[in-house]
């Protein structure tokens, strides 16, 4: 039943991940074509934002080290965004080479993640990310910036919200188009959602610049996600299947999945243009393909359903 709730964006925006930060976490690695055709049915779903793959130096992300090979199968898909993360001008000229046009930086909010994952503090990792970020503008790029531990971090325990805030605004000055916001740990609860939020619109960050990427780990993605769009936010960030995680961080566990977003988007008779039937279907697909179930409530639900159906 479709019982819409007041105060709620009518339209979402999917940032799918599972492609990338979904598989870039799997111990094995899936071919190239697999691939393809993972971010070809997530399209056929419905999906117009799929971030493809990353072009990190394959020594950090093996799984990932196909990137010149799978990008060129899948730019041409139409009506659909294929944007890509880019670590530094090395990644940038890869992706432009390809004829990428929209990437990621991706930078931390503290600085135990930076070195863990960047090996670099807070403020050198955004020196890095400046040069990159002005020649993906001036290529007439579309560049959107990650930021880590935006609510805790492994090490450091409970994340200021000023730092974040700091960090976040670096990132707008050096002109992102977008950030998203990352419960790298998945320990964020709703009011703190809502009040990072407030203090980035009054450090003038705009709500429409922003995006969220919650981690599932204390079952608090989708709650998180709801006080995010009470807020305004439109653009959420989600893995077909709650594929990934973060292989820098071990204590964190997958992605919300894109099935369980969109279980709740309509419901709330909020339109994401996602079919979930086939969307839960690909995600089915993508399980076998790794050997195992989705960790997705909504795809063991549908899925079960779907093979009582049969049955009868």
């Amino acid at each position: 039943m479709v019982v819409p709730a007041p105060d709620l964006p009518a339209r979402v925006r999917i940032h799918e991940v599972g492609a990338r930060d979904g598989l870039q976490n799997e111990k094995s690695t899936v071919p190239t074509e697999v691939k393809a055709e993972f971010i070809r049915r997530l399209a056929d779903a419905g999906l117009t934002t799929i971030e493809a793959t990353s072009f990190v130096h394959p020594k950090w992300v093996p799984q990932l080290a196909d990137a010149e090979q799978l990008f060129p199968l899948v730019r041409d898909l139409p009506g659909v965004h294929l944007p890509v993360l880019v670590p530094n001008g090395r990644g940038l000229d890869r992706a432009l080479a390809l004829d990428a046009t929209r990437v990621a930086v991706f930078a931390s909010a503290t600085e135990s993640f930076a070195k863990a994952n960047l090996n670099r503090t807070v403020d050198e990792s955004l020196a890095v990310f400046a040069p990159v970020v002005a020649r993906a503008k001036e290529e007439g790029a579309h560049v959107r910036g990650y930021l880590s531990m935006c609510f805790g971090d492994p090490w450091e325990g409970a994340v200021p919200i000023a730092q974040v805030v700091r960090v976040c605004r670096a990132l707008v000055d050096m002109g992102c188009d977008e950030l998203s916001l990352g419960d790298t740990i998945g320990v964020a609860t709703p009011g703190h959602v809502l009040e990072l939020l407030a203090a980035l619109n009054e450090q003038h960050v705009p709500t429409d610049l922003l995006g969220v990427h919650f981690h599932d780990t204390y079952g608090q993605a989708l709650a998180n996600t709801l006080a995010a769009l009470q807020h305004g936010v439109t653009t959420v960030d989600a893995s077909a299947g709650g594929l990934g995680g973060c292989p820098f961080a071990k204590s964190a566990t997958g992605n919300l999945a894109t099935e369980d977003l969109v279980w709740m988007l309509q419901g709330l008779g909020i339109d994401s243009g996602v079919d979930l039937d086939r969307l839960t279907a690909t995600s089915v697909w993508m399980a076998e393909q790794l050997g195992r179930p989705s960790p997705s409530r909504t795809v063991r639900a549908l899925g079960k359903t779907a093979q009582h159906h049969k049955e009868q």
